[in-house]
């Protein structure tokens, strides 16, 4: 009797420690794991989306599509594989390079592709999908879009012939059209995925600064690491878009891919190749996207468009009469439903520049023509590089460089057995920053030419024409380095 009492007391021990084992998995809340959102291996960032029941669809149905060979064959060969480092030899031992994608977009060899992808880069290496390899350097980057100009050697270029890519239309793309997603990851030459266009105007809060524009082309092409800075093309094989981030858990795809809108690449690119920057305009508002709560308190009959909470002084929107309260619903004919729409029109023009802004007051419609300002509340735009070199003289040289030198010290000149000029201070959207050079750099030789003296380092630069090569090194890097601007 007592053998089976106990076994009868262990049977129901056991019974009802399964159970409660069972209970506590699948009725327990579990804590949602936190996704991320990644770029490159080095560029990460963390944001929580909802779980669904459901698998994202990562090869969707294309029984109707009959191929994508011709847009692929257009593509590819446009393409690039981008290696950019500091130029520490450690570096290149012991790896830390990043890498990733890029477009070619002219002939000339400008390449467009993500600042996160050469962010902070001396050395910059672009492979082509035929292999050929050739140095670049930096022409302009803009951290509000994720978006950099780059641009190959020409002496290494020389007559060889490159593929370019045409800008599409991305205010065309449709959500549900078919997109390709082309990139040239870890040197593996181009590989292609096809997808749709899962929705427009994403913000996924990825990108820094207070006048960051992200209204982002998301797809469920498969993008994976090292695709960044590659073309999402239309069915045409034009661009509609530049890759920039992944939305992952485990670190690779899964069914979530953002790309910047080649409107607002365009625009930036135009920028960065005119002025070296890119020239913002702005309405001078602070907004939100309307919800329930603003649509009761304010009367609204919809959601659509973007509520004005504030107006600035002396700014665009308050010059052309917009007030707080008002609802934008479209900017020059193109409707805008949210935050980022409104901030990817405005974006695509410059200060001076006007647009047309209908709006909501009180339940009316209305209209107003807005000509946009820049951060400090004026019209005017910036030096354009061409008016930067022409007003170069001996006597303000260093200035229109945007330089501060100084002789190299006795120590450092003993400490490495060269002479040369040290530059103490480089301006932000100078001639010298567009060349990535930075602060302390020592220049020895302009064009060959050795200088010693602040003096001779004016005269070699004065004697200069064409491209002006600065070749020194730095105290706290290892190697030689060059840096190249083109003086007309």
């Amino acid at each position: 009797m007592k053998n089976i009492i106990a076994l009868a007391t262990v049977s129901i021990l056991s019974s009802a420690s399964t159970l409660g084992i069972y209970k506590y998995y699948l009725e327990t809340p579990v804590s949602p794991v936190r996704d991320v959102i990644i770029k490159e291996q080095s560029y990460s960032r963390q944001i929580a989306l909802p779980h669904t029941n459901q698998s994202p669809n990562f090869y969707p149905n294309i029984t109707n599509v009959t191929s994508f060979t011709d847009a692929a064959n257009m593509v590819t060969p446009a393409v690039v594989h981008i290696k950019s480092g500091s130029g520490d030899k450690y570096e290149r031992i012991f790896g830390g390079e990043s890498s990733g994608s890029g477009v070619i977009i002219s002939e000339e060899g400008y390449i467009v592709t993500n600042n996160h992808v050469i962010s902070g880069a001396k050395e910059l290496t672009v492979i082509l999908n035929n292999k050929k390899s050739y140095s670049a350097k930096i022409i302009g980057t803009d951290k509000t879009t994720d978006i950099a100009l780059i641009k190959l050697d020409k002496e290494e270029l020389g007559t060889d012939k490159l593929v370019t890519l045409d800008f599409g239309d991305s205010e065309s793309v449709d959500v549900g059209e078919w997109v390709l997603a082309v990139g040239n990851p870890f040197n593996l030459t181009s590989t292609v995925t096809a997808g749709i266009v899962s929705a427009k105007g994403r913000n996924i809060d990825i990108l820094e600064g207070t006048y960051s524009i992200e209204s982002f082309i998301q797809t469920d092409a498969v993008v994976n690491p090292g695709n960044s800075g590659g073309a999402l093309v239309n069915t045409d094989g034009q661009l509609v878009g530049i890759n920039t981030a992944i939305v992952t858990r485990s670190g690779r795809y899964e069914g979530y891919s953002f790309a910047v809108p080649s409107n607002l690449v365009k625009k930036v690119v135009k920028d960065l190749l005119e002025f070296g920057e890119v020239q913002r305009g702005f309405l001078g508002v602070t907004i939100r996207d309307i919800t329930e709560d603003i649509a009761d308190e304010n009367g609204l009959e919809s959601m659509n468009g973007v509520y004005i909470q504030g107006v600035g002084e002396e700014s665009a929107a308050k010059d052309a009469g917009l007030e707080s309260g008002d609802v934008i619903v479209k900017v020059n004919g193109k409707a805008v439903s949210s935050s980022p729409e409104l901030q990817e029109q405005v974006g695509l023009f410059r200060p001076g520049e006007k647009v047309a802004i209908v709006f909501l007051r009180e339940g009316d419609l209305k209209t107003t023509d807005v000509m946009l300002k820049n951060e400090s509340n004026t019209t005017d735009l910036g030096i354009k590089r061409a008016d930067k070199k022409k007003g170069m003289n001996k006597e303000t040289m260093l200035k229109d460089l945007g330089i501060e030198v100084s002789p190299l010290s006795k120590k450092l000149t003993e400490k490495f057995s060269k002479s040369g000029v040290i530059i103490s201070s480089i301006k932000r959207n100078s001639i010298i920053a567009d060349t990535n050079m930075e602060e302390d750099f020592i220049v020895t030789s302009v064009n060959e030419i050795k200088v010693t003296t602040v003096a001779e380092l004016i005269d070699a630069i004065d004697q200069a024409e064409g491209d002006v090569v600065l070749d020194g090194f730095y105290e706290k890097y290892p190697g030689e380095y060059s840096y190249v601007f083109e003086k007309e």
